[in-house]
């Protein structure tokens, strides 16, 4: 490499390096803002938020971000650099052209408005209140329209919301894979709800004591290989998971008394996310692709952990007995294919997050359509209640008793996360692909995952996916761990074998 480029390339770094440690500081004050914070200070806790998320905008839509982005898109310069160069100048050139008229005074007031809606949201979904939310998520909805305008409309104004989490993601692309999926879920759906078998759960619904609860989870978590020397848990409203860095991920869950199984499977689903960055290559710390590839591969591997190993069979042919030992009481003249049948019961439920494998994607597309509403066809705020309502009534047969159990159950839009639901649905699709692989390279899956040894499932998932960060595209991911771009069909393929041995139908 030339000394001038050599030299662009270290203060360059230093630049990027800088707004990463802003986003650090910022995933801090996040974190703690969601897992107990004194209330009476959230106000001023988001104007700081507001003001450290700008002076990091700022950064990265700079003229001197600018200038070394128009010196790296010389042939001449960019040929110097190596693939992994090439593709994080790649990312922040995505960023910059992304936001860089947005002025940074409208960025600030929408940042200090995402931090104090967050907030509030807690308080509406506690108390059922979506009339004191709604004014928060009005403006919330306004600013992303304003932002869409900015950022450039791609084919329809939802589509510009899908790539920010799934790059080239789009409006049709999904409808093809909902529809493809929907032709073969829905049949399976109505066969379960027909079938004469119904499994028992009501040993379920009994009192578990919070904290053997958070024992359980801290030990299943250890079992799959969650580094506490490099994260911790913690409870929140919402479960989550923050990457600070890969020696700092931070994740979240939330003890329900008369539910042990939301804490259990929750952190499973966290402690995947968690897996993910604490593995990513060390040499891409600092940088924009230390981080999961897109929110679908992401969600691949929550997903992959916390439903096709951690409701599986074998999985809890190995832990069922430990979880009767943290409840002796509850659980003691329940048989192991009892819980097995119970945790892998279809029913239709309120709760995306406590949703069966199942029935799950239909939460998914419920929520896809309203964005849709939201973004594309003029549909308001004020009538969210009644089109969520509607549609839950129209794809699952029920109806929400209340705002609580209803529109305000996920942190996502209070936040300004529209876009993102679809990538849960995507991770299921990434997820089932990537284990139909992992089967034939590693025959004796089961047998490990009876036996507690799930490092080698860890070890694998880091050699495919975990180390690459964001070094590739989605698509590049799945085509080089399974042979073969993205098939919905091989989560149809799971979901049929799995429900249709438990329902025997």
């Amino acid at each position: 490499m030339e000394v001038q480029v050599s030299q662009q390339w270290e203060q360059f770094q230093q630049l990027v390096r800088k707004i990463m440690s802003y986003y650090e500081a910022l995933g801090v004050l996040h974190w703690d803002l969601r897992t107990g914070a004194p209330r009476k200070g959230t106000d001023i806790r988001s104007e700081t938020i507001g003001i450290l998320s700008t002076e990091a905008f700022k950064l990265q839509v700079s003229e001197e971000m600018g200038q070394f982005l128009q010196f790296f898109a010389d042939p001449k310069h960019e040929g110097q650099l190596d693939e992994r160069q090439r593709r994080m100048v790649a990312e922040i050139r995505k960023l910059y052209e992304q936001n860089k008229s947005i002025p940074p005074e409208r960025f600030k007031e929408y940042s200090i408005l995402a931090s104090q809606s967050e907030t509030k949201w807690e308080e509406a979904k506690k108390n059922s209140d979506f009339a004191g939310f709604e004014p928060y998520l009005t403006k919330i909805v306004a600013f992303k329209q304003e932002f869409i305008d900015y950022w450039g409309v791609k084919s329809t104004r939802y589509d510009t919301l899908l790539d920010m989490y799934e790059p080239d993601l789009t409006v049709e692309k999904v409808d093809a894979i909902f529809d493809r999926l929907k032709a073969r879920l829905v049949p399976l759906v109505h066969a379960v709800s027909e079938s004469s078998f119904k499994p028992e759960t009501g040993f379920l619904k009994q009192l578990f004591d919070i904290g053997q609860q958070d024992k359980f989870s801290r030990f299943l978590l250890g079992q799959m290989g969650y580094d506490f020397e490099a994260g911790r848990l913690d409870e929140s409203v919402h479960p989550f998971a923050t990457g600070l860095n890969p020696g700092d991920v931070r994740i979240t869950t939330h003890y329900l008394q008369d539910d042990v199984l939301s804490a259990v499977f929750s952190s499973l689903h966290e402690g995947g996310h968690a897996l993910y960055e604490q593995n990513i290559d060390k040499s891409l710390a600092g940088t924009p692709l230390s981080s999961g590839a897109s929110m679908g591969i992401h969600e691949s591997q929550s997903r992959l952990w916390e439903n096709m190993i951690g409701r599986s069979r074998p999985f809890w042919r190995r832990y069922f007995g430990d979880l009767q030992q943290h409840f002796p009481e509850q659980l003691k003249d329940v048989s192991l294919e009892d819980f097995y049948l119970a945790v892998n019961k279809v029913e239709n439920s309120l709760i995306r997050i406590e949703a069966d494998e199942l029935t799950y994607n239909l939460h998914i597309i419920i929520r896809y359509e309203i964005e849709k509403q939201l973004f594309n066809e003029g549909l308001s705020v004020k009538e969210l209640p009644e089109v969520w309502n509607s549609k839950y009534k129209e794809y699952l047969g029920i109806m929400p008793p209340n705002d609580g159990l209803g529109v305000l159950q996920d942190v996502h839009w209070s936040g300004g996360d529209f876009g993102y639901f679809a990538s849960y649905s995507l991770g299921n699709m990434y997820a089932a692909q990537m284990l139909h692989t992992l089967r034939k390279e590693m025959p004796n899956l089961d047998e490990l995952i009876e036996q507690g040894n799930l490092a080698p499932i860890k070890e694998w998932l880091t050699e495919k996916v975990y180390r690459f960060g964001k070094t590739e595209t989605p698509s590049e991911i799945i085509l080089r761990v399974t042979g073969e771009e993205l098939n919905p069909d091989y989560l149809a393929d799971y979901l049929e074998a799995k429900y249709k041995e438990i329902y025997k139908l």
